[in-house]
């Protein structure tokens, strides 16, 4: 009983997947058959179901975190879930959504003050004003990569973004 107190605790936290949930146990000295003996009967029940966190898994980050689908591959990965689950889940990400999930991150960034004036700068010299221009385009396709949108669809964005605010996108290219 023990043990499925231990997983019950934890399951009231949040949703887990069954590999954590068996890292954890084990970690608190469970050995292996009991802990298999509980999971086998939490996803006899439906408390612990690896589909059914992963569809949650994606729809939350990706919502509430703004991570795009590289990233959240990564982190269903380290938390034991099958590539198979892990793909269904993250195919109920439309390519517009995650798009559209870049584009508000940009121009979520491109209202901090630092960013506006590094590019509203009154520069005269067209090197040094595309120079300043491309080291904006740098930070936020990084932003961007960091959490996981592919780094074709974030030069797309950023560009996009750029012209909508009226600065010279000319020569951004991936």
């Amino acid at each position: 009983m023990q043990a499925k107190d231990a997983a019950l605790r934890l399951l009231t936290d949040r949703a887990r997947s069954r590999v954590e949930l068996e890292q954890r146990l084990a970690a608190k000295g469970f050995t292996d058959e009991i802990i298999t003996s509980v999971l086998d009967r939490l996803t006899e029940i439906k408390l612990v179901d690896d589909r059914d966190f992963a569809h949650q898994w994606v729809r939350s980050r990706h919502t509430y975190s703004g991570r795009g689908k590289q990233a959240l591959r990564t982190e269903l990965r380290t938390k034991g879930i099958d590539p198979v689950l892990a793909t269904e889940a993250l195919d109920m990400i439309e390519p517009e959504d995650e798009r559209e999930r870049a584009r508000e991150l940009v121009v979520k960034k491109l209202r901090a003050p630092a960013l506006l004036s590094a590019l509203n700068e009154e520069i005269e010299d067209p090197r040094e004003r595309r120079a300043q221009r491309d080291k904006v385009v740098r930070k936020l396709v990084s932003m961007l990569a960091r959490r996981g949108f592919a780094q074709g669809m974030a030069f797309d964005v950023v560009r996009t973004e750029l012209e909508a605010l009226g600065n010279d996108s000319e020569g951004l290219e991936y």
